[in-house]
C-alpha cells in the first residue's frame, strides 16, 4: 500500500480572502479616468464647432450674413450616440444676425455620470469656450 501524506496547501476560503484583498488594492490603485474621457471625447465638440466656423465664414462671404440654418451652410450632423450612430455632440447653431453667430455643441452623453453633460460654444471670432463642464 501507498503512503498517502497529506499535501500541504491553501484552502478554498483562503484563495477567495486573498483574492478579494487584490480586487480591493486594484480598485484603489487605479485612478479616475473619467476625466480623461471627457477631455477626449471634448475634442469631437471642438472640431465640429470649427467646422461650423468655416462653414458659416464661407456662407458669409457669399451672403454678406450669416446663417441660422445648419443645413443652409451645408453641415450634416452626424447621427447621435442616442440614435445608434457614433456623434457624441449634437451641434445646434443657438444665435444668429447678419453680423454675428453663436453655434453650440451639446453632449447627448453624460461621459462622468455626474449629472451634468458637456456644452461647449463658438461665435463668429471663432472664439471657443466651454459653457458646461462634465
Amino acid at each position: 500500500m501507498r503512503n498517502l501524506s497529506k499535501v500541504k496547501g491553501f484552502s478554498l476560503s483562503e484563495m477567495l480572502f486573498v483574492i478579494i484583498i487584490i480586487g480591493i488594492l486594484v480598485l484603489i490603485a487605479l485612478p479616475d479616468h473619467s476625466n480623461v474621457i471627457s477631455k477626449a471625447k471634448a475634442v469631437e465638440a471642438k472640431m465640429q464647432l470649427a467646422h461650423v466656423h468655416s462653414l458659416q465664414k464661407a456662407h458669409f462671404w457669399a451672403n454678406s450674413k450669416y446663417s441660422d440654418n445648419l443645413e443652409e451652410i451645408g453641415f450634416e450632423q452626424e447621427t447621435l450616440v442616442s440614435d445608434g450612430g457614433s456623434a457624441n455632440y449634437r451641434i445646434e447653431i443657438v444665435e444668429s444676425s447678419p453680423q454675428s453667430y453663436r453655434a453650440r455643441a451639446i453632449a447627448v452623453v453624460d461621459f462622468d455620470q455626474d449629472g451634468n453633460l458637456n456644452t461647449w460654444e463658438m461665435n463668429e471670432k471663432k472664439q471657443l469656450s466651454e459653457i458646461a463642464k462634465d
